[in-house]
């Protein structure tokens, strides 16, 4: 009995046109993948510039809303510098001392502050205090060294300008400043800074912050000497990546965030 062998194995060539074409499908396959985890990576670091320059807008937004907030005559609620970038300093109460005041004249300027029938339990030593005498309009801060909340007392180190009378009155004023910090170039950041504390990191990677100003006679300014005249303030925030992208014709791929917030507290007496 004979057997017929008609089997015929791959050729050399033919092996080797599977295995060119094999690999132009798996590097079409990786480029692709590559690519599109690229473009993720991208958007997601947009996202995340975005999301950075808005929060920034927002809080800056908030505390403006609050500027000259029972702030007495003595105090200016707005110092805006076009500095390139701008900074802001806001002053308002911030409400933790309700209606407190001078329930008796100073005798001395190193007298302690009276304020018999008063809730100071929201005022703790070590606190910058504004004092208010509303006959002369005029104030100062202090630092209060101690709280006798039992006597409602407040004891400050330092002697003040002049022995302040009946009747002035003692308000729990923040001032916060808002400016870039450029000191890293490779990280400037937007930095935050309260009355009677150390500047705090508010955000990383913001480069430039400008403020608008329209006033209450129409002009829209960029600086001004009239802050109680303010009506409403255009924030622009601007944010970049966290890292250069070599792709990217920038080096730095950045986003902006423009928002605009009516001023409450000035313009209403």
């Amino acid at each position: 009995m004979s057997f017929s062998n008609n089997q015929r194995g791959f050729t050399l060539v033919e092996l080797m046109i599977g295995l060119f074409a094999s690999a132009i499908l798996t590097y079409a396959a990786l480029s692709l993948y590559v690519t599109q985890n690229k473009h993720l990576i991208v958007q997601n670091e947009i996202s995340d510039i975005q999301a950075n320059v808005r929060s920034s807008a927002e809080v800056l937004a908030s505390t403006i809303r609050m500027a000259g907030y029972n702030v007495p005559e003595s105090l200016i609620p707005f110092e805006t510098n076009n500095t390139n970038p701008d900074t802001i300093l806001i002053t308002f109460d911030t409400g933790m001392l309700v209606a407190v005041k001078l329930e008796y004249n100073m005798l001395q300027t190193t007298s302690s502050l009276r304020c018999e029938g008063h809730d100071l339990t929201r005022l703790t030593a070590g606190d910058s205090v504004y004092i208010f005498d509303p006959n002369t309009k005029t104030g100062e801060f202090f630092l209060a060294t101690d709280v006798n909340y039992s006597t409602s007392s407040i004891l400050h180190s330092t002697p003040l300008s002049k022995a302040y009378p009946e009747s002035s009155k003692i308000i729990r004023i923040n001032r916060i400043k808002f400016y870039i910090d450029q000191a890293d170039s490779s990280h400037p950041r937007l930095m935050l800074k309260s009355l009677g504390s150390t500047p705090q990191v508010f955000a990383d990677d913001i480069i430039d912050l400008n403020f608008r100003y329209f006033l209450a006679n129409g002009a829209i300014v960029t600086q001004t000497s009239l802050p109680n005249d303010i009506r409403m303030v255009e924030i622009d925030v601007l944010g970049r990546s966290s890292s250069p992208d070599p792709d990217f014709a920038q080096n730095y791929r950045t986003r902006n965030f423009t928002l605009r917030v009516k001023v409450r507290n000035l313009g209403i007496g």
